[in-house]
């Protein structure tokens, strides 16, 4: 009998905490949670400790938290730990992972997208691995398994579902409320991400995500929207022949190949019936989503300038959900506050936060101004 991985779970209350308790619960021979992480959920916390009683719970949003958690993921020893973190919250829980010898199941993007260079080069020093857990990365990360240099890899073709409002008009857009945002048509997500899908946003980030995690320029990383969600990303070689990973819209799938990987296991999951599977595929349009060409930007500059789209980002987005702001803010926001220099290098995880809370700063600012 195969030694159970020991898993912790962070962010187990929310959608891929909740995704990752069942693909485990399914595979308890496989797998034991020894680490259980909320923000402030502590009712749903409460349930998931009596499911895992041997596991060590956390709640982060109370006194002395967030500390707690870093001796809980440094004593726990998990072998992998999932990162379900939602926002920047979830990047000193990455490190936090790494440095106690977890490999580190990421479904956090701010990990990647504010300290990259940092979190990859940390990880070789502790000889851990960093396995996407975004339906996205997930495909191109198995699909480059297959390929022995980056160099036969013209272009990574990333997919987009589009939001609610992959057909609306711009001039519609401009009178979009919160609830009409958070209407998913094909994803079930925490209201930030659903937010950041409508506005694409979220592909933004995984465009920065995607040239770190697989060490491609910008110009390389290619968008289109797939309204199916069947197709989660492609990569085309240089001969010009595409590859693509296909499966239902769930992300159990990408959780289960991260926490079964390097190994390929079995799994109980619904699969594609191709009897009557229709695929569509068109280029986005960016003046209604301008966030992607911010992102391409952001990453083409370097810097610190990743990091404050991510911060000019989720402040704006906060204000969205409270009805201080407009659907079409949130660009104009992001705009703004990248137009201030971030050329500086992110040399420590200190620089890394301090552009955040100064990135932050000016986008309320100039929301409240």
């Amino acid at each position: 009998m195969l030694k159970q991985k020991c898993v912790a779970i962070l962010g187990a209350t929310g959608s891929i905490g909740k995704s990752s308790i069942d693909i485990i619960s399914r595979n308890t021979d496989a797998f034991k949670v020894v680490l259980l992480s909320a923000h402030s959920s502590r009712r749903k916390l409460e349930e998931l400790s009596k499911k895992f009683p041997d596991a060590v719970s956390v709640l982060t949003g109370e006194e002395d938290g967030k500390e707690k958690l870093f001796s809980a993921i440094k004593d726990t020893k998990a072998d992998i730990t999932i990162n379900g973190i939602s926002g920047a919250a979830g990047l000193e829980p990455s490190f936090a992972a790494i440095e106690a010898g977890s490999d580190l199941a990421l479904a956090n993007k701010e990990t990647i997208v504010m300290a990259g260079q940092l979190v990859m080069r940390l990880a070789k020093e502790k000889n851990v691995n960093i396995i996407p857990v975004d339906s996205e990365h997930s495909a191109v990360f198995h699909l480059l398994q297959k390929e022995t240099s980056n160099k036969s890899v013209s272009e990574i073709i990333l997919t987009a579902s589009g939001g609610p409002f992959r057909n609306m008009s711009l001039e519609d857009m401009q009178n979009v409320i919160p609830e009409d945002a958070l209407a998913h048509p094909t994803w079930n997500m925490g209201p930030k991400i659903t937010i950041d899908s409508a506005s694409m946003a979220n592909k933004g980030l995984e465009i920065i995500e995607a040239c770190v995690f697989f060490n491609m320029p910008p110009e390389k990383i290619k968008v289109v929207i797939h309204p199916q969600s069947i197709v989660h990303s492609m990569i085309r070689l240089c001969s010009g022949v595409v590859y693509a990973q296909l499966s239902k819209p769930d992300m159990r799938h990408p959780i289960h190949d991260a926490l079964n990987w390097p190994d390929t296991a079995p799994s109980a999951l619904d699969v594609l019936n191709f009897d009557s599977l229709i695929l569509e595929f068109y280029k986005p349009d960016p003046d209604r989503f301008p966030m992607l060409t911010y992102a391409w930007e952001a990453a083409k500059q370097g810097g610190l300038y990743p990091c404050a789209y991510n911060a000019a980002n989720e402040t704006a987005v906060a204000a969205f959900l409270e009805h201080k702001i407009r659907f079409l803010d949130i660009p104009r926001i992001t705009e703004h506050v990248l137009k201030a220099d971030w050329s500086a290098g992110c040399s420590n995880l200190e620089t890394v936060l301090q552009a955040d809370s100064e990135a932050r700063s000016r986008a309320a600012l100039y929301i409240h101004s």
